[in-house]
């Protein structure tokens, strides 16, 4: 009898921490899943004037609401950029699972150099936990800002002229190296002529 007691304790306790591990994965598992992708393009206005725009796209994946949504975006520091439009921080009230929010922002830089970027931070609040989270952006490529452009220019408007017109330009030049050797006597013929003088 006592071992049958001492079974069903065991067995109840058993469940008991099943039960409570199963719904802790659950738990675990049922949350937001943020990703967040940032992306930088420049811009040349005039000689010693870049402007860099910036947008940062965010989504939930997960299969839970994200609430208190902000991002922050600090790595643009004020000795080399200046804010034309819009600003480097934005906040939601909420962010569904399976949606977008995108938010963008241009700088302007007036210093030359090359420049890394650090991913945005992207914090959010679930129901089931107290503290903040928090998610980075992907990093943005080194932009080289105001850097001197090697003169490909006019090795691209070659390129092009080729591109279009090269077909032309081909048959044009067989064209004129045909009527040249057909028009000039060749040098052999000519050495006949004066041989035969003689």
């Amino acid at each position: 009898m006592e071992n049958l007691q001492i079974s069903r304790c065991v067995l109840s306790i058993l469940l008991t921490l099943f039960l409570v591990s199963s719904s802790w994965t659950f738990a675990s598992s049922a949350s937001p899943f943020i990703v967040a992708h940032k992306k930088a393009t420049l811009t040349r206005l005039k000689s010693g004037v870049e402007r860099v725009s910036v947008a940062v796209d965010i989504y939930n994946q997960g299969s839970v609401t994200a609430y208190d949504v902000s991002l922050t975006d600090d790595s643009w520091s004020n000795d080399v950029f200046d804010i034309v439009s819009g600003n480097t921080s934005m906040s939601w009230e909420r962010l569904d699972t399976g949606a977008l929010v995108s938010h963008a922002f241009e700088l302007e830089s007036k210093v030359q150099g090359l420049f890394y970027g650090a991913p945005a931070v992207i914090k959010f609040r679930v129901p089931t936990k107290a503290a903040l989270q928090e998610a980075y952006s992907t990093p943005i490529l080194p932009l080289d800002i105001l850097a001197d452009t090697p003169p490909e220019k006019k090795l691209e408007l070659v390129r092009r002229l080729f591109a279009k017109y090269g077909s032309l330009i081909s048959v044009i030049s067989i064209v004129t190296l045909f009527i040249y050797l057909v028009a000039t006597p060749s040098k052999s013929g000519a050495a006949k002529g004066s041989k035969k003088k003689r």
